[in-house]
């Protein structure tokens, strides 16, 4: 059973209908893997942002100062403006090629996305090896809890050597 943090609210905003089309139950998905990524005694918001390329680069240049989408942002609030957790934005065109290119399911790859972003909202990071290592292994648990499959998991082949009989 999945360990959840009911004390923090999860707000999400569908900018882009393209979510909702793709995965009826989107916000239940981000809401679920969010819940499961904090600690059951966090309090506090966090707001998810299910937006376009478009949007995601513009935040990213601004914020960032790098061109074009990615898949996910976080912005981790300030101390002073705790208990806000922070904001992410995810890019549905990004992830959707994403999830495509790796063979997933778009909602596991969302669910992923999700749990990485609100893991460096609390203060994880992969700058280090050793940060990496502890971050993924966190992102593991988070998304078993949930029956998603390992994300860092090298797929078999999918299409097998053709033989001729």
């Amino acid at each position: 059973m999945p360990r959840t943090s009911a004390a923090v609210e999860i707000d999400v905003e569908i900018e882009d209908a393209g979510w909702t089309d793709r995965l009826p139950d989107v916000e239940a998905l981000v809401v679920a893997v969010a819940r499961a990524a904090l600690d059951p005694d966090q309090s506090g918001a966090v707001t998810v942002l299910l937006t376009d390329n478009a949007a995601v680069a513009e935040l990213n240049l601004q914020f960032r100062g790098r061109d074009g989408a990615t898949n996910v942002l976080s912005f981790p609030a300030a101390a002073s403006a705790r208990p806000h957790l922070g904001d992410l934005a995810l890019a549905l065109g990004v992830c959707e090629a994403e999830a495509r290119a790796q063979g997933k399911p778009l909602a596991h790859h969302l669910q992923h996305l999700v749990a990485h972003g609100v893991l460096h909202l609390v203060g994880f990071d992969h700058q280090s090896d050793g940060e990496a290592e502890i971050m993924e292994a966190r992102e593991r648990r988070i998304l078993a809890s949930l029956g998603i499959a390992d994300p860092y998991a090298v797929p078999d082949d999918p299409s097998p050597a053709h033989t001729e009989p």
